[in-house]
């Protein structure tokens, strides 16, 4: 018969390591262009987690559009981190407490007005590394996209690169809703911009730029209402093969997401 001992030795072996498991991770939105789409990446993060189980709060920043908080089923959080054109140092201070402090995954949507002074405030104060120092990981999640604001965005990722400290891992997410994300006939990966900083990124994230008037419409229904996929899926208002393409694009992106995170 086993001791007690023995006993507690076993359950130590057979029990989760807390070295292995993953470091709570702290995902942030940046990108210092306007209707890119990155309150729809925010929105896409927070459902992926969900979905894998993992508990999330949602953290709504953008001083100008208050679209993730438009989405009720995630419970968003708002809190103003600009007082004028300059950072309010208290609510940011209170904004890295609940960082450290937070159990959960925690999902940032920032605007494009606070970016220059969000991200200078950051460097300034060395939060990755604070957060890192907390058994925090920093994610920050830029966006990528075509048509006219392919280099305003391709720019707002070389900041980025080259300014985040080693600390913090990057994600980048390829919007093509606006157009291919082309620049002298070059795909993003061949890009001199992406082959400088390739070694900062962790990994892509591809949203395709889908059928108009069938898998982009649908998306474009979801987005509007503000409804997650799970949402679209249950409602009434969106028809049986509209229902099967939301599932599909759900499962193309879920399945990228769970590359990156």
């Amino acid at each position: 018969m086993a001791t007690k001992a023995q006993q507690a030795a076993d359950e130590a072996l057979t029990a989760p390591s807390a070295l292995s498991q993953p470091a709570p991770q702290i995902h942030m939105t940046l990108q210092g262009k306007g209707g890119v789409g990155k309150s729809m990446v925010s929105s896409l993060l927070a459902q992926y987690l969900t979905a894998s189980g993992r508990p999330v709060t949602c953290i709504d920043t953008d001083p100008v559009n208050d679209t993730l908080s438009g989405y009720a089923a995630l419970k968003v959080r708002r809190l103003d981190l600009l007082q004028g054109n300059q950072i309010n140092t208290r609510n940011f201070d209170a904004m890295i407490e609940l960082l450290v402090s937070e159990e959960a995954s925690v999902v940032v949507d920032n605007g494009a007005a606070s970016f220059l002074p969000l991200t200078s405030y950051m460097l300034e104060n060395g939060v990755a590394d604070l957060l890192a120092a907390s058994g925090r990981q920093l994610v920050v999640h830029t966006v990528v996209t075509g048509g006219q604001a392919i280099m305003d965005t391709l720019t707002g990722f070389d900041q980025l690169a080259r300014q985040l400290p080693e600390s913090a891992q990057m994600v980048v997410w390829l919007n093509e809703y606006f157009g291919d994300i082309l620049a002298e006939g070059k795909g993003f990966e061949e890009m001199k911009t992406y082959q400088i900083n390739k070694h900062r990124v962790k990994g892509l994230v591809r949203i395709k730029r889908y059928t108009g008037e069938t898998f982009g419409k649908d998306m474009e229904m979801m987005l509007d209402r503000k409804l997650t996929f799970d949402e679209a899926v249950r409602s009434p208002d969106f028809g049986l093969m509209a229902k099967q393409r939301l599932t599909m694009m759900k499962r193309d992106i879920f399945n990228q997401i769970a590359l990156v995170v």
